[in-house]
């Protein structure tokens, strides 16, 4: 039997190639949440570090719908908030969290937030997820409960508290308000968005049919060092990148 490897996010040569495939990835984020309904009027953003000028991060224009943009729509802000490349206003409360999640972890390039209906709905019990299936292992003891909602986030300070609950893990639950993700790449970040968006549905139908039984600790810190690695998250983004330019290959424009 023949040796697999697997294959491994790329390295470029030139800041320009390593832009356009954030950008691109960025666009197919977006097409996939808009798929699997994660869109909800103008909540939502999902941002990409520049490789060139790391304080500056592209992202969504308020109010375009997320299965509408393409790699052109979108928009550079700088570590003011300023609009730099582009010519769309900027969701405040993007740039307020985003800007001090990017702050915060030098290690990400990316972050994703969406008002999805299961994260909504897992957010309001202010609790973590459980170990409950091998994708939820992805998440052990690397998911955080920040607990403390105040409305719309508008201000930056409330951005860097959300940071600090974070810290170097891949995600935290905003409570009465829904899920962040980050990742050292796009695909890593919006995969695990997507990953943990279904672990809290599959928890909140498990708890809804009966008393789920747990992974005991040492296979869900095994099962997390397998499923939870940065190029495993990158990794499984690659079937869905593939499908939604297969079939919406506008998003590349």
């Amino acid at each position: 039997m023949a040796n697999f490897t697997r294959p491994q996010p790329p390295v470029f040569e030139r800041v320009e190639e390593e832009r356009l495939y954030r950008k691109q990835r960025l666009a197919a984020a977006f097409r996939l949440f808009a798929r699997f309904g994660f869109s909800e009027g103008i909540a939502g953003h999902i941002t990409a570090r520049d490789p060139e000028f790391t304080d500056h991060f592209w992202l969504n224009p308020l109010g375009k719908y997320f299965g509408h943009i393409r790699v052109s729509d979108l928009i550079l802000v700088d570590r003011e908030g300023e609009v730099v490349k582009g010519n769309a206003p900027v969701n405040r409360a993007a740039f307020a969290i985003h800007s001090q999640v990017h702050e915060a972890r030098p290690d990400i390039v990316a972050a994703a937030h969406a008002h999805s209906l299961h994260g909504k709905s897992w957010s309001s019990l202010g609790r973590l997820l459980d170990p409950l299936t091998q994708d939820a292992c992805a998440f052990y003891q690397d998911h955080a409960l920040f607990d403390d909602y105040r409305g719309v986030v508008l201000d930056t300070s409330e951005g860097k508290k959300i940071a600090e609950s974070l810290g170097d893990k891949k995600a935290v639950i905003l409570r009465n308000h829904g899920f962040l993700t980050v990742g050292q790449t796009v695909d890593e970040a919006a995969f695990w968005y997507i990953s943990f968006e279904r672990s809290a549905q599959a928890q909140l139908l498990a708890e809804a049919a009966g008393k789920p039984l747990p992974i005991d600790h040492e296979t869900a810190i095994f099962t997390h060092n397998q499923v939870g690695t940065h190029s495993g998250g990158w990794f499984s983004f690659q079937p869905l990148y593939d499908r939604i330019v297969g079939e919406e290959p506008d998003l590349l424009e």
